[in-house]
């Protein structure tokens, strides 16, 4: 069982993990979800975690304190090996690859800042890793968390109803997905891809190889650029390449 630990001002936003694959998950003690709230650690008698930033400037700044014992509390719950995380714009740019490796781990907790930012000495002292989810802003690190929190759960053995799902999502193998269908193989004139209905197990998997690479192509070359295809993929794609082309 995957143990998870989240330190966060707002826990109840995290009802949105109780729902789908995580929510599957939880109630199949495939992982535990523990949240601890800094108020519940602040020793100001209003419960306040923040304070106006040395040096001036907008916004506040989440304390050390409540923080340090928030996670000191996480910790002799879920183990004090457990590998802590701090969601942050400063953060490694979180991907698929970084979503196996920590589904490997057995104890995470997932630190959610707010404000202004965090005290720059928890992060120091306390954090093995930061992780941000994009280049733009969020309100905290609540979003952030939940969308790394998924992306990790479904990854974990028996989470998923087909263990060939996560196997063959978009980003696995560094590919963006190739495309979907279901019935009707005919709406309003629009059709299913023939190779899809012929029963040829061979040409529909050649298919959706091509079909992936040709995706990535189109959308994220960053990503093909990264690939070290074989002689067969680069034949397939170029065939995808000239057949896109000579419909533009």
């Amino acid at each position: 069982m995957l143990k998870v630990g989240v330190i966060s001002l707002f826990p109840e936003m995290f009802a949105a993990l109780d729902y789908g694959i995580p929510g599957r998950a939880q109630q199949n003690n495939l992982v535990d979800i523990q949240y601890f709230n800094p108020r519940d650690f602040s020793q100001d008698k209003h419960r306040n975690v923040d304070d106006k930033p040395y040096g001036g400037g907008p916004g506040m700044v989440m304390q050390i304190q409540p923080l340090q014992d928030a996670l000191q509390e996480a910790k002799q719950t879920l183990g004090p090996q457990s590998k802590v995380l701090f969601l942050s714009p400063k953060g490694d740019k979180f991907n698929q690859q970084a979503a196996q490796q920590l589904a490997s781990q057995q104890n995470l907790i997932f630190v959610a800042g707010r404000y202004e930012g965090v005290d720059q000495r928890f992060i120091e002292q306390f954090v093995d890793e930061q992780w941000s989810v994009g280049d733009y802003v969020l309100s905290g690190g609540e979003f952030a968390a939940m969308t790394m929190l998924d992306t990790v759960i479904r990854l974990l053995p028996k989470a998923l109803g087909d263990a060939e799902s996560a196997l063959q999502d978009s980003f696995s193998d560094g590919l963006l997905d190739y495309p979907h269908y279901t019935r009707p193989d005919d709406y309003q004139g629009l059709q299913v891809p023939k190779v899809l209905l012929a029963g040829d197990h061979k040409a529909i998997a050649k298919w959706r190889r091509q079909q992936a690479l040709g995706q990535t192509w189109l959308k994220r070359p960053d990503l093909l650029a990264q690939q070290q295809l074989t002689a067969a993929d680069q034949e397939l794609l170029d065939e995808f390449i000239k057949t896109y082309k000579s419909t533009i």
